[in-house]
């Protein structure tokens, strides 16, 4: 039901994948149905259709590709309008076109918030950006590292706003020990082992293949590691040379590839430790899941990263790309199970206090107020 006294936001993310920046769109709009009418915008590829309830308005639009957009551009113009839109709110960089293009169709001329979750490498100083960054009122990058990018990237003369707003973590189901154990006896986890997660997309950038050395190199040292994937492949290709790999190194007792999991938070339960060895993670919401939940995390020193890991406070770092680094961090929390617990607890408080889902949406909520 419409209530009339508030504002009108649209939710956009046409992306087709499922992870932690097309989620999030989910989570925002969600979150913000109780202050806005809120609309989420999704495309007939999405994956996201299948987490929205009675109590959501989603809307899904045919968008292909930005050469043939103009027709699904008029179609979101024509959203705006009927349900005079006071903002949109996109996350996917790769619709910032597609988003601005529905606007100057439009008559009700909303203003355009971005959630930022990538790195910004280079200048957009062209026509074509001027034009895009000209027409985006506020910019909301998810760590310090992104908002410096943009500032320094974007001309001065045609850069929106800029407010950083870290992700938050959805409060976690937490497991009893009963539960604790089936899962552990569900997904074969050896109660002798230490069992390492990593949670996302099966791509090259995600470092599968950096955990699989690591373990490798534990195993030679007569350590035993288990290590379990969670997530799709983005191409199967990867997955079958990881999957090679594993059995060229006789790892098939300790690497195992559990697929998609709806809810992570679970999985993040009975581990010893997750990793995020990705190679350029912009933020790192993996590790917030997990830390929320009590377990010790280990990351690669990049991007977001070290704005969410105090070195051998809140969790460990290790050097980007450098498997041989990895290695070192689990073996350190494998002879070291009171610096494992130190870090949990303290990875735990530190989400509580700076990465809540309730905390950040708040802050999301305070600033569309302040926008229209």
């Amino acid at each position: 039901m419409k209530h009339m006294n508030k504002k009108n936001i649209i939710e956009l993310c046409m992306s087709p994948d499922l992870g932690g920046l097309e989620l999030y769109m989910l989570r925002s709009a969600k979150a913000l149905r109780d202050d806005f009418n809120v609309i989420s915008i999704i495309n007939e590829d999405s994956k996201l259709e299948q987490y929205y309830d009675k109590f959501d308005n989603y809307k899904i639009i045919k968008k292909s590709s930005n050469l043939f957009m103009y027709g699904a551009a008029k179609k979101l113009a024509k959203i705006i309008d009927n349900n005079s839109v006071n903002i949109i709110h996109f996350h996917w960089t790769k619709d910032m076109l597609f988003v601005v293009l529905a606007k100057l169709l439009s008559k009700t001329k909303p203003k355009i918030i971005q959630t930022r979750n990538m790195t910004m490498t280079r200048f957009k100083d062209d026509f074509y950006h001027r034009y895009m960054y000209k027409n985006i009122d506020l910019m909301l990058p998810v760590t310090y590292q992104v908002k410096e990018q943009l500032k320094r990237f974007i001309p001065k003369s045609v850069r929106p706003n800029i407010e950083v707003l870290y992700m938050g973590s959805d409060k976690p189901e937490m497991l009893n020990a009963h539960e604790v154990k089936s899962l552990k006896e569900e997904l074969s986890f050896d109660e002798k082992s230490f069992n390492i997660g990593m949670v996302g997309r099966i791509n090259e950038a995600k470092g599968q293949h950096l955990l699989i050395k690591a373990v490798d190199i534990l195993v030679k040292q007569g350590i035993d590691a288990k290590a379990y994937f969670v997530g799709h492949a983005m191409k199967e290709s990867y997955l079958e040379m990881l999957k090679r790999d594993v059995v060229e190194r006789g790892l098939e007792n300790n690497i195992h590839f559990l697929g998609f999991m709806k809810n992570p938070h679970h999985f993040y339960q009975v581990c010893d430790a997750v990793v995020l060895a990705s190679k350029r993670e912009t933020f790192g919401l993996v590790l917030i899941e997990a830390m929320q939940v009590g377990t010790a995390v280990i990351g690669a020193n990049s991007g977001g990263v070290v704005e969410i890991i105090d070195d051998e406070k809140t969790g460990l770092l290790f050097e980007s790309e450098n498997f041989e680094s990895l290695a070192m961090a689990i073996e350190k929390l494998i002879g070291n199970l009171e610096l494992t617990k130190s870090i949990a607890k303290a990875g735990q408080e530190k989400c509580k206090k700076k990465f809540s889902n309730e905390l950040q949406f708040e802050k999301l909520k305070d600033i569309l107020k302040e926008l229209v």
